[in-house]
C-alpha cells in the first residue's frame, strides 16, 4: 500500500494527452470518458491499463455509468476540459443554462465521487467572459463542495512543448491552496519548430504510409525525447494539395502569413491564422483542429498528424487511429502531455503531502 499510484479519472478525456502527462507522473488512469469514437479508441490503445467509456456528459444520469466502471474505486483525481459552448457571448447568462451542462457535469461528478483534487482546463477566454462572472461562478461552486481553488493562465512552451499555447486551468484542493508550477524554459530557450519536426521525412516527393521509417537521425534533445526507443514511424502521411493551393503556400515567407501575400493571392482567406507559415526558429502557433490555416516552415503543405502530435508534444509511440481528418482534430483538441505532467508532478507534492499529514 506504501507505494500505491494515485489514480485518475479523465472526462471529455479525448485522445488523452491530459491523461498521458499524468501517466508519466506516475498516476494510474483508471477511466477515461468521451463521447468520440475515434478519440476513445486512441485513448484505449495509449493507455492500455485504462478503461474507456463512451458517454454523452449532457446527460447528468450518466454519472451512474462512470460509478459502475470505477467499481467501487474513489479517484483521487478528476481531470478534464469540459467545452464552453453554451457560454456563448449572444447567448443567455445563466451558468444553470442546459447548453452549459457539460460544465455542471464536471461539477455534478466531483460533488459525488469527491476527489482529492481536481483540475479543469479551458481556453484562456473562459477567465473574462461577462466581466468574469463565469470565472467566479466556477470557483463559487466547487468552493461551496469543501474545495480551495486555484486559477492560471498557463503557455504550453514555459513546460518544453514547442507551441505558443495559452490555456486556463483550474486545480481544487481540499486542504491547501494549490500554486501552480514555476516555468522550466524562459522565452529564448524556448524548444523551436525545427528542433521539434526537423528530422521527419520531407514528403516532398511522397505521400508516406501510416506505418513507415525514419530517414534520419535526431538532431534535437527534443527530438531524441520523442522518438525515445521507437524504430516505426506513425501518422506521417502528407496532404495532397493542388497546384494552386502549393503555388499559394509558396508565397508565404517563414514566419509569414496572408498579410505577405500579393494583392488577390489567397483572398479566399483572410482571417487571423490565414495561410501561416511556421517559423522553424520559434515555437508554433496553437495547433487547431482543421490543420488547413498552418503550413510547414519548409515545405509546401500543411504539417501530418505526426508533426502537429510532436508540436502538442506527444511522443511518436503514441498513435493516432481513425480518419486524418479525426486524427487531426484529436491532436488540436488534447491538452500538451508535456504541460500536463508539469502539473501533475508538481500536485503529487500536494496529494502525498496531505496523505503523510493524515498518517501521522
Amino acid at each position: 500500500m506504501k507505494n500505491k499510484k494515485l489514480t485518475v479519472i479523465d472526462l471529455f478525456s479525448g485522445c488523452g494527452g491530459l491523461s498521458k502527462g499524468f501517466l508519466d507522473a506516475g498516476y494510474d488512469i483508471l477511466l477515461g470518458v468521451d463521447h468520440d469514437k475515434d478519440s476513445l479508441k486512441t485513448f484505449k490503445l495509449n493507455h492500455k491499463d485504462s478503461k474507456v467509456l463512451e458517454l454523452d456528459l449532457f446527460d447528468k444520469s450518466n454519472i451512474k455509468e462512470i460509478k459502475k466502471a470505477l467499481m467501487g474505486v474513489s479517484p483521487d483525481v478528476i481531470v478534464g476540459g469540459p467545452p464552453c459552448q453554451g457560454f456563448s457571448l449572444t447567448g443567455t447568462r445563466n451558468f444553470d443554462d442546459k447548453r452549459n451542462q457539460l460544465y455542471l457535469s464536471m461539477i455534478e461528478t466531483v460533488k459525488e465521487l469527491k476527489p482529492r483534487a481536481f483540475l479543469i482546463e479551458n481556453v484562456p477566454g473562459i477567465a473574462r467572459l461577462y466581466e468574469v462572472a463565469i470565472k467566479n461562478e466556477i470557483i463559487s461552486r466547487f468552493t461551496k463542495l469543501g474545495y480551495t481553488v486555484s486559477m492560471q493562465i498557463l503557455t504550453a512552451a514555459d513546460y518544453g512543448v514547442p507551441q505558443i499555447r495559452k490555456r486556463l486551468v483550474f486545480i481544487g484542493l481540499k486542504n491547501e491552496k494549490f500554486s501552480f508550477p514555476e516555468p522550466m524554459l524562459k522565452p529564448e530557450n524556448y524548444v523551436t519548430t525545427s528542433e521539434a519536426i526537423g528530422d521527419l521525412p520531407s514528403r516532398k516527393n511522397e505521400f508516406g504510409k501510416e506505418e513507415d521509417s525514419y530517414s534520419k537521425e535526431p538532431i534535437s534533445i527534443f527530438q531524441k525525447k520523442m522518438r525515445g526507443r521507437q524504430n516505426t514511424l506513425f501518422n506521417h502521411v502528407a496532404s495532397n494539395h493542388t497546384d494552386l493551393v502549393k503555388s499559394i503556400i509558396s508565397q508565404v515567407p517563414e514566419g509569414g502569413n496572408h498579410k505577405d501575400l500579393p494583392t488577390g493571392v489567397g483572398s479566399n482567406r483572410h482571417f487571423n491564422e490565414a495561410w501561416t507559415r511556421y517559423h522553424s526558429q520559434k515555437p508554433s502557433r496553437t495547433i487547431d483542429t482543421g490543420h488547413r490555416n498552418h503550413f510547414h516552415y519548409e515545405y509546401d503543405r500543411v504539417p501530418t498528424v505526426r508533426e502537429n502530435a510532436r508540436l502538442q508534444s506527444f511522443p511518436d509511440n503514441f498513435i493516432f487511429v481513425g480518419t486524418r481528418t479525426s486524427q487531426n482534430r484529436q491532436v488540436g483538441n488534447a491538452v500538451p502531455p508535456l504541460m500536463g505532467f508539469a502539473i501533475a508532478k508538481h500536485l503529487l507534492k500536494y496529494l502525498k503531502h496531505e496523505k503523510k499529514t493524515k498518517n501521522n
